[in-house]
Formats: structure tokens, C-alpha cells, sequence
């Protein structure tokens, strides 16, 4: 019988977990030839401690899945970072619902804050657009020295810092509080345009993959 997997915002007792989520993280990124800032098993928990977590475990205590809330700019700008589901367990559906309940917490937590991510993954793209997020500039980001210091770990850092943080192989995307779209109608509009943007990334990756090999 399939367990019941529980997603919820994670406390103290989740502590435990962390190890097992860092080292998830680095593998991942290693299997996916890209990098993310990378996170100390400490770093993990001190999210956990305060709140601002969201985990994804079976009945039993199985974990499944993680992120976390991350601010800068003294509230200004959200960001849900480190998004991880456990191998056997993805493509099940629940990295959704992790990102839905981590949107949410964000929203709570940082009513007025714009809350943003920078991806290259389609499906990662799709759940933004459903939460109301569209496609932006870099320069609609924080500038928030910190933030991009964690790009340093990334195989693309260094596209990123000839184009002068402008551009890179992700997409940047941002969720605005004060936004008039619905996300029924981001929704919509993002079906509609799926295959525009999947086209977009094929062409941006390639542009910039020459460019780096011309080097």
C-alpha cells in the first residue's frame, strides 16, 4: 500500500533531516551538471529552527522533500531556495505541493515582499506561473550582493559575471503582491504560451553557450 506523504511547514523536530537534505542538494546538482549555493547541514536546520521551512516525509518519518524561505533586502525581495525531492519520489507531483505550501508561507510571512527565483527548469517554470509568477529581468532582482554570491558555486558563474549579472542560463522569474493577474489567468496564459517559452530557452542556451565557446 502507498504511503501518505505529508507536506507541511517544518519545526524542531525536523532536524534531523538536514544532513540527508544536503546531501541531496549537492548530489542533485552534480547528476544536473549546474550549481546552487551551497548549504551547510547548520544552515539547514537554523531554517528549520526559525520557521521558515517547508519538509515532505511519508507517514513512517520517510523524508521526501524540502526548501526554504530566504529574505533580502530587509524583507523587500523572498525568495524559495533549495527545492529538493528525494529520487524515489519525484515526478510524483510533490515538488508542487511543496512549492505551493512554501509560496504560502512566504506570503504570510512577507505580505508585501516580491518573491522571485531564477530557474532553467520548464517544470519549475510551469508552478511559478500557476502561483502568479511571469518571466522578468535580472535587474527586476535584489541587488543584494549576497544573493549573487551564492551563484558562485554555479558551472555558469562565469557567464553570468562577463554579461555583468544581466543575464545567464536561468530564467528569471518574479511574483509581485499587488499583481492584478489571478493565478487561474497566469495560469491560462502560460498554456497558451508554454511551447513560446520552451522555444525562448532552447534559443537563450544556445545564444549563450556560443558565445561562451567563442571565448
Amino acid at each position: 500500500m502507498e504511503q501518505k506523504i505529508i507536506v507541511r511547514v517544518a519545526h524542531s523536530g525536523d532536524i534531523s533531516y538536514a544532513n540527508a537534505i544536503t546531501d541531496e542538494m549537492e548530489s542533485s546538482a552534480k547528476a544536473r551538471g549546474t550549481g546552487i549555493a551551497k548549504r551547510s547541514p547548520a544552515y539547514v536546520a537554523q531554517k528549520i529552527e526559525e520557521g521558515k521551512a517547508v519538509i515532505a516525509h511519508t507517514e513512517d518519518g520517510t523524508w521526501v522533500g524540502f526548501c526554504y524561505i530566504e529574505a533580502w533586502q530587509h524583507g523587500q525581495f523572498v525568495a524559495n531556495s533549495g527545492l529538493i525531492v528525494a529520487p524515489p519520489f519525484r515526478k510524483t507531483g510533490i515538488a508542487k505541493k511543496i512549492k505551493q505550501t512554501i509560496f504560502q508561507l512566504s506570503r504570510e510571512k512577507y505580505p508585501t515582499a516580491k518573491i522571485f527565483g531564477l530557474t532553467t527548469g520548464l517544470a519549475v517554470m510551469k508552478i511559478n506561473s500557476e502561483l502568479g509568477y511571469e518571466p522578468v529581468t535580472y535587474s527586476e532582482l535584489t541587488d543584494d550582493e549576497e544573493f549573487w554570491a551564492g551563484c558562485k558555486n554555479c558551472v555558469n558563474y562565469e557567464i553570468l559575471m562577463s554579461k555583468d549579472r544581466k543575464n545567464c542560463m536561468c530564467t528569471a522569474m518574479l511574483y509581485e503582491p499587488k499583481s492584478l493577474h489571478t493565478p487561474d489567468q497566469v495560469e491560462a496564459e502560460f498554456k497558451n504560451k508554454s511551447k513560446l517559452y520552451e522555444r525562448f530557452m532552447k534559443i537563450k542556451q544556445s545564444k549563450l553557450l556560443n558565445w561562451f565557446r567563442k571565448k
